[in-house]
């Protein structure tokens, strides 16, 4: 069994394309909305002003590239779980998937905040936070093992940590909210 520091830099490793592609969107964002500024049913929008075509296919793209650099250097360094035993083709499929499905579950969150008459930025605790991820998992495990491990270790992980990039992504002034 391996020690916790292992399964922690092995779940980070895992999961680095999601996280970067979910965070590339602050930086890479703006323009035509995804919802084309449409309403649902409802009469609220879609998914808002805050979700963008240029920061989803930004965030993917994102990932992506994080996931082929993954797949070519992990031959040189010494990680060694048994899920991250890919050459570069399945390293850059597993980022695809681990991309996507991180935007889909952020642009859920968005979705879910509209209906329920939650305004851009404001918060709504735990999907903020990790419904990107879980999203993420379910996507990728369409394809590839996802450790129970991981997940286990990058729920919690991933909770705080956003909240922390959060309040730095504010400090920094790329978001209008600490949250």
């Amino acid at each position: 069994m391996a020690s916790i520091g292992t399964e922690l830099v092995n779940s980070l490793w895992f999961i680095l394309p999601a996280y970067l592609a979910n965070a590339s969107p602050v930086v890479l964002g703006g323009g035509r909305p995804l919802d084309f500024g449409r309403s649902f049913p409802d009469k609220r929008r879609i998914f808002g002003d805050g979700k963008t075509w240029r920061g989803f296919v930004g965030g993917i793209l994102v990932g992506v590239i994080v996931g082929i650099i993954q797949g070519i250097i992990y031959p040189y360094i010494s990680l060694n779980a048994p899920a991250n035993n890919l050459t570069v083709f399945p390293y850059g499929m597993r980022a695809v998937l681990l991309s996507i499905g991180a935007l889909l579950g952020d642009i859920s969150g968005s979705f879910v905040k509209r209906r329920i008459n939650l305004k851009r930025g404001a918060p709504f605790p735990v999907m903020d936070q990790i419904g990107f991820l879980v999203f993420a998992f379910i996507i990728t495990a369409w394809r590839f093992s996802v450790p129970m491990m991981y997940v286990i270790i990058l729920l919690p992980l991933t909770f705080f940590a956003h909240l922390i990039s959060n309040i730095a992504a504010y400090w920094a002034g790329l978001k209008t909210v600490w949250y």
